[in-house]
C-alpha cells in the first residue's frame, strides 16, 4: 500500500511487520495497527508499545484482541468483515480500509481509492485472460525454483508473489528489485542451474534506466537460468497496474498449488508454530 500513496504522502510512512517499534513514534505519530485476525502476535506487542510511546492508533482488524484493545483503549478501529479462510485472501479489505483512513485524515487524496475501484473493473475485464496466463506461467514454474524481478518502486507486488508461492503452492523461492540486485545479486549469476526459473514482474513505464538494466540482465541471466518468462501490467495508473499483477501472482501460486497437488488453505506448520510460542 504504501507504493501506493509515495507521490502524493508528504510525511514517512513506514512498514514494520516485527515486534518493535522505532523510538520516533510518538504523540505526533499516527499508527495503523492491522491484522486481519486481531490476534497476530507481533501486533499485538507493538500495538503496547505504540499506546505507550503516544502514538494515535487506528486498527483494522476482523475481530481479536487488536478491536478489543482499540474499544477498551477508546482507539478508532475499522472491524472488516470476518470468517474468511485465510488472512492472504483478504488482501483487498486490508488496503482499502488503510487507504480510507489516511483520506479520511486529510494525509493523501481520494485518488488512490477511485483507483482501487477502477482497478476492480479492470481485473473483471481481463479475469479470463489473467487466468490463462497464471495456468501457462505456473506450468512454466512447475519443478522449478522461482526467482522474481521487479522494478523497486513496485516491491510489494514481488513480496505478494513470493509469499503466495509459499504458502498456497508450498514451495520455496526468492525476490529482488532492480537496480538494487544490479550491486550485488547479479554477481551471483556464474552457474548453469536448470531448476532456476526467472520471473520479470514489468510494466510499460518502468524507469528508462531501469529498462535499460533489466534489459541487459536478460542477456546475462539468460546464460545460467532454465528459462526467463517477462510478464507485462495492464492499467493505468500504478494502483491498477499493481493489482493486475497481484492479481495474476496470486491465480499463478493457486494453479501451481495444483500442479503440485498441495491444499493452498492448509498451513500446519504455521499452527505448529503458533501452538509452540503459546507453550513460550
Amino acid at each position: 500500500m504504501s507504493s501506493f500513496i509515495q507521490d502524493e504522502l508528504k510525511v514517512p510512512f513506514l512498514v514494520r511487520k516485527g515486534y518493535h517499534v522505532p523510538a520516533f513514534v510518538g504523540k505526533d505519530s499516527l499508527a495503523i495497527a492491522s491484522s486481519y485476525s486481531g490476534n497476530t502476535e507481533e501486533t499485538l506487542i507493538s500495538y503496547d508499545q505504540i499506546k505507550a510511546q503516544g502514538a494515535r492508533i487506528i486498527c483494522v482488524a476482523s475481530g481479536g484482541k487488536i478491536i478489543e484493545k482499540a474499544k477498551s483503549d477508546g482507539y478508532d478501529y475499522i472491524q472488516v468483515p470476518a470468517n474468511w479462510p485465510s488472512p492472504r485472501a483478504c488482501l483487498g479489505y486490508s488496503v482499502t480500509a488503510q487507504l480510507w483512513a489516511l483520506h479520511h485524515l486529510g494525509f493523501i487524496s481520494d485518488r488512490a481509492i477511485k483507483n482501487v475501484a477502477s482497478a476492480i473493473t479492470l481485473l473483471r475485464t481481463e479475469e479470463s485472460d489473467i487466468k490463462a496466463q497464471a495456468q501457462k506461467i505456473a506450468q512454466q514454474l512447475h519443478h522449478k525454483i522461482p526467482v522474481i524481478y521487479i522494478e523497486d518502486r513496485m516491491e510489494p507486488v514481488a513480496v505478494r508473489l513470493r509469499q503466495q508461492i509459499n504458502e498456497n503452492s508450498k514451495a520455496l523461492c526468492w525476490h529482488h528489485v532492480v537496480p538494487e540486485m544490479n550491486h550485488n545479486e547479479l554477481v551471483g549469476w556464474t552457474e548453469k542451474n536448470d531448476n532456476l526459473v526467472v520471473l520479470y514482474l514489468r510494466n510499460d513505464d518502468d524507469y528508462s534506466r531501469n529498462v535499460v538494466r533489466m534489459d541487459i540482465n536478460k542477456k546475462i541471466i539468460g546464460k545460467y537460468a532454465s528459462e526467463i518468462i517477462e510478464v507485462y501490467s495492464k492499467g493505468a495508473n500504478m494502483v491498477e497496474k499493481s493489482l493486475y499483477l497481484v492479481h495474476l501472482g496470486d491465480w499463478i501460486s493457486w494453479y501451481l498449488a495444483e500442479l503440485r497437488g498441495v491444499d493452498a488453505l492448509e498451513v500446519n506448520v504455521i499452527d505448529f508454530l503458533k501452538g509452540e510460542l503459546a507453550k513460550v
